[in-house]
């Protein structure tokens, strides 16, 4: 496709970052003179943080040009996440991960947190090791003055509990806990426009049947194998499952079917990937395509019985795969 969906959501997201700015420079209030760098080296309650930039080679890009939101985790939350994953300090950590790690809570531009809105954006972290890996996706969600990242701690995320610690060079905003690199499972359990997927997929009995199964696939997909998940919002799911929708009355064997249907192992297959009348085999036994139907930057997937599902929020990139918002449940061939 040729428009980056993403790249265009984060430039609605933060359009009045630079309005902010330009209004600073106007009112001549005095600007701030040490950068993120700076301000982490000399709060006591960054020091785990400032070790580990350190060992990540990462201190020197926070110290210069550029303009960063960092989510900051505090001592006490970098110590639960070495205890949690078994490391006895961050010098346990390996390398690799530990700057993969820290990038998943830098943000490339400035957002105070008076400009912060519910939706996704793009971290610094990669998602592989290639020269023009994707960017590891960020879920903010907003309620009041309440900001939780990646559907909160027990999902692998994190509340800001400070805000606004601006620095010569951005922004830091304090978080309670080390927000994980989130994974498809992840994405889907933090978003509430997906909350019917997540049920469905984490059924064990009841209307849709024991989903175990799907639900274990989807767990055990890993980076080097990664999958691209076509989730239908909640109100695609009250169509297809009340009414005359097509998944009214399914067996749980059926409802297996229809979610497999919406998962290709054809790869981590981004927007600008997608072609026209593309056929994608998706995980269905045995297999069945869908068909990519391309108009200007419009992107539809055609399913089984020629019905077209809109693709609304491209490119929620995880660890192990991305996954592509749609507006309809994909009916296969049951």
């Amino acid at each position: 496709m040729k428009k980056n969906f993403l790249k265009l959501s984060l430039l609605l997201l933060f359009t009045g970052t630079t309005l902010v700015s330009c209004s600073d420079d106007d009112g001549n209030s005095v600007q701030p003179q040490s950068t993120i760098a700076d301000m982490v080296a000399t709060n006591s309650n960054f020091s785990k943080l400032n070790q580990a930039l350190g060992r990540a080679g990462l201190a020197t890009v926070l110290d210069g040009d550029g303009q960063y939101t960092v989510f900051a985790p505090t001592n006490a939350a970098f110590d639960a996440y070495l205890t949690a994953n078994g490391y006895s300090g961050v010098d346990q950590v390996p390398v690799t991960a530990l700057k993969n790690l820290l990038l998943n809570h830098v943000v490339g531009m400035e957002v105070m947190s008076s400009n912060i809105a519910t939706g996704y954006v793009s971290t610094l972290s990669p998602m592989t090791a290639t020269e023009n890996s994707p960017k590891i996706s960020m879920y903010i969600m907003k309620s009041g003055n309440t900001v939780t990242i990646n559907g909160g701690a027990a999902n692998g995320g994190s509340t800001v509990t400070s805000a606004d610690m601006d620095a010569s060079n951005g922004v830091v905003h304090v978080v309670g806990n080390v927000i994980a690199i989130p994974t498809i499972v992840n994405h889907v359990v933090a978003n509430p426009d997906f909350e019917t997927l997540k049920n469905v997929v984490t059924s064990t009995s009841g209307t849709f049947g024991d989903q175990s199964a799907v639900l274990t696939a989807l767990s055990n997909v890993t980076a080097s194998a990664p999958v691209t998940l076509f989730a239908p919002n909640n109100a695609a799911f009250t169509a297809a499952t009340t009414g005359s929708g097509f998944a009214v009355g399914a067996t749980p064997a059926q409802v297996s079917k229809v979610l497999q249907y919406h998962v290709t192992t054809a790869g981590n297959v981004r927007s600008n990937q997608l072609q026209n009348n593309q056929a994608i085999p998706m995980m269905t036994m045995p297999s069945q395509d869908v068909m990519v139907m391309l108009t200007g930057s419009t992107v539809d997937i055609k399913d089984s019985a020629n019905n077209l599902s809109r693709v609304y929020q491209a490119d929620i990139q995880a660890s192990n795969g991305v996954i592509h918002g749609v507006n309809k449940v994909l009916q296969p061939q049951l």
